[in-house]
């Protein structure tokens, strides 16, 4: 009898647990700007403009030497129909990121497209890559005339010959201070299939790219491996200076444009990303770099994330298997919600429908790569890339 009734308390604590999350996934598919869709893309022609103006590619390494010739050569080979270069910024590297960087631009014929800035220590008070930036945008800015648009990049992006020309056109027709694409991860690895798709769904929930791109709107962010930036606006705004400290750079980038004018973010297959993530730990490093960080660093907000994405990813399915009743039909209502939801993700990266039903336990080991961030963090070794700790902000 007594078992009995434990039972039943049980089923009727997963029943009530079960209702709010399928009216939350219920709400996620209908009320959050439709992230899950993909529709933000790049496939929109826009008109050229008048005169096409000056650009300057602007791409901070710290020991590339592995992509950074693919990127170059990309780069060298744009049809922009404007006058554009590209400033290398050389962040102390020891595996000669600068001279693969020369050879790759010789081997195109664009030596004179490429300047090479050797990184000045880096100072105080500032994450690598945004000292790194800093410096390049200094000497772009110091060419003869400036350029009217700066594309900060990262060092293993390659480029559809094209794709310069058509951020520039989108920018200039829609007058935006920032214009980013979400670049193509790879893809091949099996801890890459598993956990990268859901990168990119779970970053599309937390900033709803049709809600990024609405001036009506205060959800701002980009994807730092490829942000076209109108020059003067960021001079205007405070430059990168005012975010010095920012681990999670491209999204306080965006939130201080957002405040000076039009920015928009988008999903590309034109624009991908090289860098490989072959282990498991590999994609855990990568994620637990910033994930605390993303969080303000706040112990309370951690609790809170950790309770949501339990009860949001992990209830749905506990209820579908050990529940009864109403309580199993919320459950299996809100997975197969979420592996709906996931389909436009995974068909983006050419991945089986299937994967939908198992992102329950990949937002588990995402729970578990945020825990770690925040443990590493506080043990003063938060933020780690490049052999530099980042995270400066740990109580």
């Amino acid at each position: 009898m007594q078992r009995a009734q434990g039972w039943a308390g049980n089923n009727m604590v997963v029943e009530i647990i079960a209702f709010p999350v399928l009216a939350a996934w219920s709400y996620l598919a209908i009320g959050r700007g439709a992230f899950w869709r993909c529709a933000e893309r790049d496939d929109e022609t826009s008109p050229a403009p008048r005169t096409w103006p000056r650009l300057a590619v602007v791409i901070p390494a710290r020991d590339e030497a592995e992509g950074i010739g693919n990127c170059l050569e990309s780069l060298c080979r744009q049809d922009y129909p404007g006058n554009y270069s590209v400033v290398l910024v050389d962040d102390n590297s020891s595996d000669g990121t600068a001279d693969v960087a020369r050879r790759a631009a010789s081997m195109c014929g664009a030596q004179d497209r490429l300047t090479v800035v050797s990184g000045a220590p880096l100072p105080r008070g500032w994450t690598g890559k945004l000292w790194a930036l800093s410096q390049g945008i200094d000497a772009a800015m110091a060419f003869d005339p400036p350029p009217q648009y700066l594309l900060l990049s990262d060092a293993d992006i390659v480029y559809t010959p094209s794709i310069l020309g058509w951020l520039v056109a989108h920018a200039a027709a829609r007058d935006q201070v920032l214009t980013s694409l979400m670049v193509k991860l790879r893809c091949d690895s099996l801890a890459e299939r598993f956990l990268i798709p859901a990168f990119i769904f779970f970053f599309q929930m937390l900033y709803p790219f049709a809600w990024v791109n609405r001036r009506d709107r205060a959800a701002a962010a980009a994807a730092g491996g490829c942000m076209l930036i109108h020059a003067r606006t960021l001079r205007e705004a405070g430059g990168i200076e005012a975010i010095r400290d920012a681990l999670i750079d491209d999204c306080a980038l965006a939130r201080m444009l957002k405040a000076k004018g039009r920015i928009w973010l988008g999903l590309t297959e034109r624009v991908a990303s090289i860098r490989g993530y072959p282990g498991w730990s590999d994609i855990g490093r990568m994620i637990s770099r910033s994930a605390y960080a993303q969080l303000g660093y706040s112990p309370v907000w951690l609790v809170v994330t950790v309770a949501a994405m339990v009860l949001i990813f992990l209830a749905p399915t506990a209820a579908a298997l050990a529940g009864s009743g109403y309580g199993r039909l919320c459950g299996v209502g809100a997975w197969l919600i979420m592996a709906v939801l996931f389909r436009p993700t995974l068909r983006l990266y050419r991945r089986s429908p299937l994967w939908g039903l198992a992102l329950p336990a990949i937002a588990c080991a995402y729970l578990m790569f945020t825990i770690n961030s925040a443990l590493q963090t506080l043990r003063g070794k938060g933020g780690l890339w490049k052999g530099r700790f980042q995270a400066v902000r740990a109580k």
